[in-house]
């Protein structure tokens, strides 16, 4: 099985190769030739590629009208209370996969394009997309920004009835103008200019986690990055309105 996985996963990159315009795919952006890594799909291990066959299943099933897209900590909405609570009624799926980068949602969705013809079987009303934390530590500002355009320019694409909340990326690390809280900063700044005012809403609530003097408490991120209970229940209260306005 994970023979025929790798076998798969290698096939389908070639193709996206072949196929996918302006991007150069590696077998891992680390090794990349030079230019941005961040916008040349590239897939993961096989049990990631199981993962993403999984998705494509449920969404075959269709019955989806809210879908969210991410790393870590998306992914980590199905393990908490809250989500069967307030958005399982409202006929949401979880597609986060922990320690993806922009270039991996790429692959994901493009793979699934090619699969499929066009994203057969969901047509979600609302896609809730956050994504990018993962390439701070190889990527630029402007290259994650180029990422992430890519992605929604896919969606909007692929699925143009369906609208985005594109979310600022949170914030990381215990205290204010690290590196990294910098360089999130930078790249919020620029995705807000995605907001359209029609289809893609974008929407920053990476405040809600932070003290008024800018540091970050462990009772809302233990680990100054991934949010616990009361981390997802300000991201649910924060973005509820937002969501349900999309929504109508």
């Amino acid at each position: 099985m994970q023979k025929s996985l790798a076998a798969r996963s290698f096939l389908v990159t070639f193709a996206l190769c072949t196929l996918v315009a302006r991007t150069t795919c590696a077998a891992d952006p680390q090794t990349s030739p030079a230019g941005n890594t961040a916008i040349k799909p590239v897939p993961r291990e096989a049990g990631w590629l199981k993962r993403h066959e999984g998705f494509v299943a449920q969404a075959k099933e269709g019955g989806i009208d809210v879908l969210f897209v991410g790393d870590s900590i998306t992914d980590g909405w199905r393990n908490q209370k809250l989500w069967q609570e307030r958005y399982v009624p409202l006929k949401a799926a979880d597609f986060g996969i922990s320690a993806d980068r922009t270039e991996h949602v790429l692959w994901r969705y493009v793979l699934w394009r090619l699969q499929n013809g066009e994203l057969d079987g969901i047509k979600p009303r609302v896609i809730v997309l956050m994504i990018g934390t993962n390439n701070t530590r190889s990527n630029s500002a402007p290259e994650i920004v180029e990422g992430i355009m890519a992605i929604v320019k896919e969606f909007r694409t692929r699925l143009p009835q369906s609208k985005i909340l594109l979310l600022g990326i949170f914030p990381r690390d215990a205290q204010p103008n690290t590196p990294n809280r910098v360089k999130i900063k930078e790249i919020n700044s620029s995705i807000a200019r995605l907001d359209d005012g029609k289809l893609v809403k974008y929407l920053d609530i990476g405040d809600k986690f932070l003290e008024p003097d800018g540091t970050m408490s462990k009772e809302v991120m233990p680990d100054y990055l991934h949010p616990n209970a009361n981390g997802y229940q300000i991201w649910a209260d924060a973005m509820q309105d937002s969501l349900m306005s999309l929504l109508k």
